[in-house]
C-alpha cells in the first residue's frame, strides 16, 4: 500500500510534468491545458467514467476504446489522447485524475499564480467572487488562482487560505474558540 501512495506522490508529478514539457515544446500549451481541465471536469461530474478510472480490473482495450470515444467527443489533441493511451499501456491510468490534476498545478506555477482556497456561508456571486481574487491579487502581490466552495456549515463568515496564510471569520470558527475557551476555564 505504501508504494501506490509513493506513486501517487512523486511519479504523478513526474507524468504531469512531461505532458507540461510535450505541450511546452509542441506550442499546445493552453489548448491541452484547457482539454485537461474539462476532463477534470468530466471525471467529477460522471460516475461511470470515474468509477472506470478507479477499477484496478479494467481491461486495457476497453479503456483505450473509452478513451477514443472521449477524444472524438471532446475533439481532443492526439497529444493528451497519446497520453492517456500510454497511461493505460503502463498500467497507471488509475492514478490519471491526480496525475491531470497536477498538471494544472504546474501550468499554474509555470504562470506564477498562487493557489487560494475561498469558502462561504452563503452563495457569492460571481462578482463577489472576482472582487475578492481581485484584493487576494492586491495584497499578495501575485496572481491568484482561487477555488471557490459553498459550505453552509459555516453559519457565516469566509475561509481564505492563500498558501499556509489562512484567515478564517466563520461563525463556526468563532463558535468553537468559545467553546474551547469555556472548556479550559
Amino acid at each position: 500500500m505504501s508504494s501506490n501512495n509513493e506513486f501517487s506522490g512523486t511519479s504523478s508529478k513526474r507524468y504531469a510534468l512531461a505532458l507540461f514539457e510535450l505541450s511546452d515544446e509542441s506550442k499546445k500549451l493552453e489548448a491541452v491545458e484547457e482539454q485537461v481541465t474539462a476532463l477534470l471536469k468530466l471525471v467529477s461530474d460522471s460516475k461511470d467514467f470515474s468509477n472506470l478510472i478507479k477499477d484496478p480490473t479494467s481491461n486495457q482495450d476497453d479503456l483505450i476504446k473509452v478513451i477514443t470515444k472521449i477524444s472524438d467527443s471532446f475533439n481532443l489533441d492526439n497529444l493528451i489522447k497519446n497520453f492517456l493511451i500510454f497511461l493505460v499501456n503502463k498500467r497507471r491510468f488509475f492514478y490519471v485524475e491526480q496525475i491531470m490534476k497536477s498538471f494544472v498545478e504546474i501550468c499554474s506555477e509555470k504562470r506564477g499564480e498562487l493557489k487560494a482556497e475561498l469558502k462561504s456561508a452563503k452563495e457569492l456571486s460571481s462578482d463577489e467572487i472576482n472582487k475578492i481574487t481581485d484584493e487576494l491579487t492586491k495584497n499578495f502581490s501575485s496572481k491568484i488562482k482561487l477555488n471557490y466552495k459553498y459550505d453552509k456549515s459555516l453559519i457565516g463568515g469566509l475561509i481564505v487560505q492563500v498558501g499556509s496564510t489562512m484567515v478564517d471569520t466563520s461563525i463556526k470558527n468563532k463558535l468553537q474558540q468559545i467553546e474551547n475557551r469555556m472548556i479550559e476555564a
